[in-house]
């Protein structure tokens, strides 16, 4: 028998293979991550009067920012889970919150005087508040890892930064149930970097735990 003939033979009765599903891991990781982190939030920070602040509308732009992040990470990290996959969706998403809020940042800039930019950019907190997030976010990240092992990804490097991107997104949005910062421009700078931060870690630490 040819070596053809035997392929052909050995092939007939393949079936596909169905892709295990990730994003339900990766959704109940996000979920049970960001739970670890409000209880240490609880116990470390606190948190601020949320009655009060859920009135304001600084409370839901940082909100609505780091939950679309953590959305876009969230379809960025299912699909690289799978060989071949497609990210361009996932990237979209990302990139029109932070346009958007670099825009109000933008915009409050051009409406302060220069005596209030630093409180603008700056605020009370921006020395600590990346380093905050990251903490925050180590639970979501350890446990979007190892949802990540249970698929396929080949990109291991991004991959392991997309699952940085949902759990950093994850972080920041439950350490804005304490921060008090309140401007666009803040967030976008500040927050931002908090998240990549984390990004950045996964993407070192990809290669090395997600291996096959």
């Amino acid at each position: 028998m040819k070596t053809a003939d035997l392929i052909q033979a050995l092939s007939a009765d393949a079936t596909p293979v169905r892709r295990a599903p990730v994003a339900p891991w990766l959704a109940g990781a996000g979920l049970a991550g960001a739970a670890i982190a409000l209880a240490v939030l609880a116990m470390w920070l606190g948190f601020r009067p949320l009655h009060a602040a859920m009135r304001l509308p600084s409370f839901w732009m940082k909100a609505g920012y780091t939950l679309l992040l953590a959305l876009a990470g969230l379809v960025a990290t299912s699909r690289l889970g799978h060989p071949g996959a497609r990210i361009g969706a996932a990237l979209a998403l990302a990139a029109l919150p932070i346009a958007a809020l670099a825009m109000m940042a933008m915009h409050e800039t051009m409406r302060a005087p220069p005596a209030a930019m630093p409180a603008l950019w700056l605020g009370q907190t921006w020395a600590i508040c990346p380093v905050r997030i990251l903490l925050l976010s180590l639970p979501a990240f350890a446990l979007a890892l190892w949802a990540l092992r249970r698929a396929a990804p080949t990109r291991l490097a991004l991959a392991g930064a997309a699952a940085g991107l949902f759990a950093g997104a994850a972080g920041a949005t439950v350490y804005g149930l304490y921060c008090q910062e309140h401007t666009a421009a803040f967030v976008v700078l500040w927050y931002t970097l908090g998240i990549g931060l984390v990004g950045a870690l996964g993407a070192l630490a990809g290669p090395r735990f997600l291996r096959w």
